[in-house]
């Protein structure tokens, strides 16, 4: 019956031995695999980004880019040409200025606790 017992203790020790040895570097391995797709999912759109941005610089050697950029962002014009601006109208003309209420004026100590009693009711 002994012979039995330690038989018994022997194979799971052995059991466990062999599941350990296999659980940690298999937690290892798909560990690894997982960060290799997301580091391959990164190259993929890295790559995409680079891709765009090398047709933007070879567009910004373009003279007709330079010339669009700088009439859109910086307002140059060519000599003999005439810029216009259109200027927002003034305060006093906008509708939505005379709309405004005049600010509230703060209201008593006992109005305040009548209102809250009555928001409670």
């Amino acid at each position: 019956m002994r012979r039995v017992w330690w038989f018994l203790l022997m194979f799971f020790v052995v059991l466990a031995g062999i599941t350990l040895l296999a659980v940690f570097p298999a937690r290892t391995y798909f560990s690894q695999r997982h960060d290799l797709a997301a580091a391959d999912e990164r190259v993929k759109i890295l790559s995409e980004q680079n891709k765009q941005l090398s047709t933007r610089v070879s567009k910004l050697h373009t003279d007709a880019e330079i010339e669009r950029l700088a009439r859109e962002q910086y307002d140059l014009v060519k000599p003999g040409e005439e810029a216009y601006a259109i200027l927002p109208p003034p305060e006093a003309d906008k509708p939505e200025a005379a709309a405004t209420p005049a600010p509230k004026k703060h209201a008593g100590f006992w109005t305040r606790v009548g209102d809250t009693l009555t928001f409670w009711n």
